[in-house]
């Protein structure tokens, strides 16, 4: 299938979402800034979720992660009218989507409490890079690829670990990420601002399909006031700015592009973990960065 020519007229039928002046000047920005502004959030909220595991459970921060990026997203989106207007595909698809949504942050979550984040990304990674091998059509690209692929693996630490259920969560959250990119692509195929319509509506879905696992786990929070602003401080950095860009991206991005600008993620993981677990990366990670950045850089996305 070539992802690099979709008319916006073959995509996914969704329910007119608002529009105002903040989403033309979203149009208007190249899809970079926002995909850039995605890749730093990607690993930001969840180095601060990490931190609150103790307090109510991995289950229940990923439950009070979607939780709060439904609430967001239902009075600004109306979910239950863009579900309701949908045809059956496209219902389909963001029933696919949500569900996506809600067992990868699970998975995710569940890998992060037993692997290094270092272990986590990489095997998020692998799973991209077949989708970015798909769609590119010139040797520039491949070789764009190649150089980003191999500045990936210099600058993660890429280690078996002895704890198979972490593996099976970690391969699991890489696999379903692999989805997202996918189904998140043909939703974002319809524009900004139903793709955005359609991300609200495949949110509440993901709530619908976390609600009876995580909110047990999930209750001392509301006990907690700052344990609850936390977590929703978690929720919007973790699943309503990042997705939200990544739609503006995706929207404006072919799906190989975005796979392969995707190698930027442990970049921002080395990043965040300097300022804010004060982790301090060795001159291999540093060579690693530049090599991806180099790879990112010299990749010609196709018009």
């Amino acid at each position: 299938m070539d992802d690099q020519a979709q008319a916006p007229t073959a995509g996914p039928v969704l329910a007119p979402a608002s529009t105002g002046s903040g989403l033309g000047l979203a149009t208007k920005l190249p899809p970079h800034v926002w995909f850039g502004v995605s890749a730093v959030f990607h690993y930001l909220g969840p180095a601060f979720a990490v931190l609150l595991f103790p307090h109510v459970g991995v289950l229940g921060m990923a439950w009070l992660r979607i939780a709060t990026a439904a609430l967001i997203f239902a009075p600004l989106t109306h979910p239950w009218r863009t579900l309701a207007r949908a045809d059956p595909p496209t219902r389909l698809l963001l029933l696919a989507f949500g569900a996506c949504l809600a067992v990868m942050n699970c998975s995710f979550y569940l890998a992060l409490d037993r692997l290094p984040i270092s272990l986590v990304a990489a095997i998020e990674f692998v799973g991209t890079i077949g989708v970015a091998l798909i769609g590119l059509r010139s040797l520039r690209n491949l070789a764009a690829l190649a150089v980003a692929v191999t500045g990936t693996l210099l600058l993660i630490d890429v280690r078996w670990s002895s704890d198979p259920v972490g593996l099976f969560w970690a391969f699991l959250n890489g696999a379903l990420f692999v989805g997202y990119i996918v189904l998140g692509h043909r939703v974002a195929r319809s524009g900004a601002g139903d793709g955005i319509a359609g991300l609200g509506a495949a949110m509440a879905v993901a709530f619908v399909v976390v609600l009876p696992i995580g909110f047990r786990d999930a209750l001392p929070a509301f006990f907690s006031p700052p344990l609850l602003i936390a977590a929703i401080g978690v929720g919007i950095c973790s699943s309503v700015i990042p997705y939200i860009c990544d739609q503006l991206a995706m929207s404006r991005l072919p799906r190989s592009s975005f796979a392969l600008m995707l190698s930027l993620l442990p970049v921002t993981a080395t990043l965040i973990g300097v300022i804010v677990l004060r982790q301090i990366p060795s001159l291999g990670d540093c060579l690693g960065v530049a090599l991806v950045v180099a790879g990112v850089a010299f990749h010609k996305p196709a018009r």
